[in-house]
């Protein structure tokens, strides 16, 4: 009789033997998985995934390659995987490594024979590709297609459903149990099969299950692929997984996809978080109560959540909540600001600069691009939480969608833009805007999400001859690609590495314009730039200057002793006179001033009050004491104080007549009384 959920192994101490090595084998890779997770997320075990859907934002092979950067030795993907426009010249091996998947797994357009999954055991549905966890779409041609998908080792969707279309060549998915994986009741979870799948081809070439596949469940042939059982079979009493028939063989209900015993620790996988080697309900928190002192303290065992990991110090280009995660954006109501290095969520002191949702995501979730119809949603946005994307149908427009081609003017909206969290791609831009000028006042690009999982700032095939971006000087995580763009000449003119946060960022900056034909046609560095490059051509395109900076134009000196308007130096910068200073022309050749603001000019323009130069003498000022101050310029141009007596600065006639005739009063009364 078969082992309850298990392949059955017959009389075979050996197979029986070997099936119990595979799990336990399982189980302590998972067990090191656990108990090094926050080194592994600094080791790249964590890859970020994809929410591309079906679109081919690159050529075949360079689609192939970006794939195979971000997953391989991938673990955990925090995002979606997905698997898209591979054909059968391409190995997929290092897809094997993959364990669990946060969002979903989406298989389409594919006809490479086999994709191996072969350790994914989870995937938790936190996104879903139309109300789906794992879709597998039109994976064929009239060559061939998609044959096997040996997901040997899954057994948990936590959220969404299941749908299989158009895989004419796909073997054996019907003979997976599902039930066994799908929660159909709080993951509203379902499982669809196209019935237009061609039964023909699936009779006659399918192999078919290995007989001592438990009821005839397997992923595909082989005794390696059976499917292995771990929730429909359970006992009664188990609320969740189990590994066996009995009561005593029921998972924790911390477990997800399986265990090798009863404790939170000897889960497969955990459903909420994973902490040393332990499945949680929640990580440590960051501040624990005091009882004695009636207050919170900080908890040393404090931990964020990262995933459906608690981590013990949030990963490069994240940012830290008070609440103990580590997020790619701030919540509404609150700003980002670094403290000690680390990137910190803080609550804004009055109104926040103005965050916007990116393509794909909140307001503009289901978008692809920057297109007519959303523009103007980007007005007096500072700050893209998530990516910005220009595709053929920003500009060209869809007819599909019944929306017009962007007016080429409206990007100026952008110019207010400082920071993107994301990405920038940009594959198409208007013929008559030779550079990037929308995007000048860009000074970061964090990377936080990639295009094709790799790429920070992409710019392929367009009409610019530079640039542009003069204020960009970050790209904190990602690389950079600049290729197929035949007119540019200063792609490669900056060092990117300025630009760089983490050593393993790179650049691919190909087939440009060639280097020769810029220099002939004069598209070159000013002089004015120093050797770290420039955007583009002219002094307001240095990355950096050679001698001084008078408002992002690169000057070979400042206006300190002649010109207009006159200026100081600080830190290699020309910063502006206060207007009350007054021009000191030839011949004593002085400077105007000596640092900023109207108290350190050498002479004033008008008039000086203590220390500083003003237009005019204070008049009816609040002073000391709520007294009303009142100042007159004397002959050498210094504001006095007026007599006390004075109002508005004039004597007060009345009141001094007023004054007088008291004093006479008062005199007759003397005399009076010295005659009595």
């Amino acid at each position: 009789m078969a082992h309850w959920g298990l392949p059955a192994r017959g009389t075979s101490a050996a197979s029986g033997g070997n099936l119990w090595a595979r799990r336990a084998a399982a189980a302590a890779l998972l067990g090191l998985l656990a108990s090094s997770l926050c080194a592994a997320v600094e080791e790249k075990k964590v890859c970020q995934g994809t929410s591309n859907r079906l679109t081919q934002l690159a050529s075949v092979e360079d689609h192939y390659n970006s794939l195979k950067k971000m997953y391989e030795d991938c673990e955990v993907v925090l995002g979606n995987l997905e698997i898209t426009y591979v054909d059968n010249t391409h190995n997929l091996t290092f897809l094997k490594s993959i364990q669990e998947v946060a969002g979903y797994v989406l298989i389409a357009l594919n006809t490479v024979k086999n994709i191996p999954l072969e350790n994914l055991q989870i995937i938790r549905g936190n996104t879903l590709y139309e109300n789906t966890a794992l879709s597998v779409l039109l994976n064929f041609n009239n060559m061939g297609g998609l044959e096997e998908l040996p997901l040997r080792s899954l057994a948990e969707i936590l959220i969404g459903g299941v749908k299989f279309s158009n895989n004419p060549y796909l073997c054996n998915m019907d003979n997976v149990l599902w039930d066994d994986i799908v929660d159909k009741i709080y993951g509203k979870g379902f499982v669809q099969f196209d019935t237009s799948e061609s039964a023909e081809i699936l009779l006659t070439t399918c192999p078919q299950c290995h007989p001592n596949c438990t009821r005839g469940h397997c992923w595909a042939a082989g005794l390696e692929n059976c499917q292995t059982i771990t929730k429909v079979d359970c006992a009664a009493q188990c609320s969740g997984r189990c590994k066996g028939r009995l009561p005593s063989d029921c998972c924790h209900t911390q477990c997800a996809a399986g265990c090798t015993g009863p404790k939170e620790s000897d889960c497969l996988a955990c459903r909420k978080f994973w902490d040393d080697a332990t499945c949680k309900e929640s990580c440590p928190p960051l501040q624990v109560y005091n009882p004695s002192a009636y207050q919170l303290d900080d908890n040393p065992d404090g931990k964020y959540s990262f995933g459906a990991t608690c981590v013990k110090k949030c990963p490069h280009n994240y940012v830290v909540t008070d609440f103990g995660s580590c997020v790619r954006s701030c919540p509404p109501n609150s700003t980002e600001v670094e403290q000690n290095g680390i990137r910190k969520c803080k609550v804004c002191d009055g109104p926040c600069t103005k965050v916007c949702s990116g393509i794909g995501t909140g307001e503009l979730k289901g978008v692809l691009a920057v297109n007519a119809s959303n523009i103007d949603y980007f007005k007096n946005c500072t700050m893209i939480s998530g990516d910005l994307a220009f595709l053929k149908v920003s500009f060209l427009g869809d007819e599909y969608t019944k929306t017009p081609p962007l007016d080429p003017k409206k990007l100026d909206i952008f110019k207010t833009v400082k920071e993107i969290t994301g990405f920038l791609l940009i594959q198409i831009w208007p013929g008559n805007i030779t550079d990037l000028n929308a995007f000048e006042n860009l000074e970061v690009i964090r990377g936080r999400t990639k295009q094709m999982g790799q790429y920070a700032l992409a710019i392929s095939s367009v009409n610019i001859t530079s640039l542009g971006l003069r204020a960009l000087r970050e790209v904190s995580d990602g690389d950079v690609a600049i290729l197929r763009n035949n007119n540019l000449c200063f792609g490669n003119t900056v060092d990117w590495k300025k630009l760089f946060v983490t050593s393993n960022q790179q650049t691919k900056i190909i087939k440009n314009r060639n280097e020769s034909e810029c220099a002939a046609a004069a598209q070159t560095c000013h002089p004015l730039c120093s050797d770290e490059g420039c955007w583009g051509a002219g002094t307001f395109q240095c990355f950096s200057c050679r001698y001084f900076n008078r408002q992002r134009e690169c000057v070979k000196e400042c206006n300190i002793v002649q010109g207009e308007p006159r200026e100081f130096e600080r830190h290699q910068q020309c910063v502006q006179c206060h207007p009350e200073c007054l021009v000191q022309n030839l011949p004593e050749f002085n400077a105007t001033c000596t640092g900023p603001g109207p108290d350190n000019c050498l002479k004033c323009a008008h008039f000086k009050d203590g220390p500083h130069c003003v237009k005019t003498c204070p008049a009816g000022i609040l002073g000391e004491n709520d007294t009303i101050v009142w100042k007159y310029a004397d002959g050498n141009s210094m504001c006095q104080l007026c007599h006390p007596n004075c109002v508005r600065g004039v004597l007060n006639f009345q009141a001094n007549k007023e004054l007088g005739t008291r004093n006479h009063l008062q005199h007759r009364d003397n005399i009076t009384n010295d005659q009595g």
